[in-house]
């Protein structure tokens, strides 16, 4: 039996994307606090195969995509999505917002949800201007962590920042919320693969589940 509600009232969508390289505990309680604080009846988790920013992991998408189940298990409103695994190519946030909005359609809010250091590259995304025409953006802060934004982030964000979620969803779309999450889990995905690495205890970063079938399957360790 679930310890979470039930969400009512209208529907409301979100996508969670990411590399999840593994899928740890703060991935996972930042997305069961986003989905209650937003009210979303769904967050769609979307490991990317080929994220355009950053190198591409060394465990293979279909494995985190297994990981990321492993992870999730029963929990209400979570979603691993593997829309991504089916493109060829880089994965690219617009492309999926776009087939999230046609599947739920127009009316539906769609949010968005990303953290800080990503944020602040968003300019830097492949069409990041539509990216406001297809969902909102909700930016998980991190406690104590300023930076300045660049110029050209504040010219994409312009005066769409909202101070409230009812405010946010008063529409579907185009507004842009900064998120304090309640637990301030700070776990690392590098932080852990250099402790799988090394041969080095895991336990209470991951979800029993995700730890078995990392060390089952001898991912993220050393080849020595």
């Amino acid at each position: 039996m679930s310890d979470t509600p039930s969400i009512a009232g209208p529907m409301r969508v979100g996508m969670l994307g990411g590399t999840f390289d593994p899928i740890h505990n703060g991935h996972l309680r930042s997305a069961v606090e986003v989905r209650e604080v937003l009210g979303l009846n769904t967050l769609h988790m979307v490991p990317a195969p080929q994220p355009p920013l950053r190198d591409t992991p060394q465990v293979s998408a279909a494995q985190r995509l297994a990981l990321l189940k492993a992870g999730i298990g029963d929990t209400p409103g979570l979603l691993a999505d593997d829309r991504e695994l089916q493109r060829d190519g880089p994965s690219y946030s617009v492309d999926t917002l776009a087939e999230l909005r046609q599947q739920y359609g127009d009316d539906v809010p769609l949010v968005m949800v990303i953290g800080f250091d990503a944020f602040l590259r968003l300019a830097k995304w492949d069409r990041a201007e539509q990216l406001f025409e297809l969902a909102h953006l909700v930016v998980i802060a991190r406690p104590g962590y300023q930076s300045s934004w660049p110029s050209a982030l504040k010219e994409l964000v312009g005066n769409r920042e909202v101070d409230s979620v009812d405010v946010l969803m008063q529409r579907t779309r185009g507004g842009m919320l900064m998120l304090e999450l309640p637990s301030l889990m700070a776990i690392s995905a590098t932080y852990i693969r250099e402790r799988l690495q090394a041969g080095k205890s895991v336990r209470y970063l991951l979800p029993e589940a995700v730890e078995q079938a990392i060390f089952y399957q001898g991912l993220y360790q050393s080849d020595e």
